[in-house]
């Protein structure tokens, strides 16, 4: 796993958790619980889920990129590599 990857889906969830119902959201689109989020912090397919559920929601990955000041292409491409569905970066 890209240690670039992981820090940028940790940045990310500290921005989707600022919003109450952008955070429910999340939970309820990955299954998680609170306290099963946080013992899988660690897990790609946790930080991959972070990643993916801004990409799969535009107005989020936008938003989201702008507030950590990147381009909504880097996170995109972090979920896709984070889901192992394209390389890692060079």
């Amino acid at each position: 796993m890209n240690d670039g990857d992981a820090a940028l889906a940790l940045h990310a969830l500290g921005w989707i958790l600022a919003d109450e119902p952008r955070a429910e959201r999340l939970l309820g689109m990955t299954g998680l619980s609170p306290e099963g989020l946080r013992a899988s912090l660690g897990d790609r397919a946790t930080l991959a889920a972070i990643l993916g559920f801004l990409a799969a929601h535009e107005p989020d990955l936008v938003a989201c990129a702008e507030a950590l000041d990147i381009d909504a292409e880097a996170l995109a491409a972090a979920a896709r590599r984070l889901e192992g569905l394209e390389g890692p970066m060079p």
